[in-house]
């Protein structure tokens, strides 16, 4: 990170503390942070969200893999300050086996792992196959999660990210854990690369009606 930055990460770290202490959050579904603090999980959720996931799971030590860009290292020192966990740093187009193997290590020593699956530069909505690879071999189930908002704001990126407004009402939808067979490939990887992709579609949907309805 640029050393002019330094100050900018805590910064940024503070207001959306401060704003995310205003939200309205509702969590849906099998919440596996119900029971304390689970072992060895690995979220799934699409990069609209990660403005709210990052300030909503503050101080929970969940690990996110991070691009090499430069804007990255912004986002891993924010994420530092906002108290969230390792930070793996790759992605599909760069560095893509050492992070895969990154996550497949931290969600077999116990840690909670978060993949932005349709990151970092899209197309918004399509998880990359890197999710079911690390739940392959990492024998866990992916734990899928949409995020919806209001009043909130849609920036006009290629993610559409969501950012809540002072008081909103922030709802967190979890689905059925996907689990994928040990050892597939091929065509079976992508049957669960598809069907993650169509559980979080339809959580998405509810979300976004939950928070609209307001109920």
């Amino acid at each position: 990170m640029r050393a002019g930055a330094a100050w900018l990460a805590p910064l940024l770290a503070c207001l959306l503390r401060g704003l995310a202490w205003t939200w309205r959050v509702d969590t849906r579904g099998p919440d596996p942070f119900a029971g304390g603090r689970p072992v060895g999980v690995l979220g799934a959720l699409w990069h609209q969200g990660v403005l709210i996931a990052a300030a909503s799971y503050r101080d929970s030590g969940v690990c996110v893999p991070v691009s090499r860009s430069g804007d990255g290292d912004m986002i891993v020192a924010v994420a530092r300050h906002l108290g969230l966990g390792e930070a793996p740093r790759g992605s599909s187009r760069s560095g893509a086996v050492p992070v895969l193997r990154s996550l497949v290590r931290l969600v077999r020593s116990g840690r909670v792992v978060a993949i932005l699956t349709d990151g970092p530069l899209g197309p918004a909505r399509v998880s990359k196959p890197g999710v079911v690879q690390v739940a392959c071999l990492a024998e866990v189930p992916i734990v899928p999660l949409a995020l919806a908002a209001r009043p909130c704001l849609r920036v006009p990126s290629w993610d559409g990210m969501l950012v809540p407004l002072p008081f909103a009402r922030v709802v967190c939808q979890y689905g059925e854990p996907l689990a994928v067979p040990p050892g597939a490939r091929g065509t079976r990887l992508e049957a669960c690369r598809r069907g993650l992709d169509e559980q979080l579609e339809a959580l998405t949907a509810y979300a976004d009606r939950a928070v609209r309805r307001g109920r």
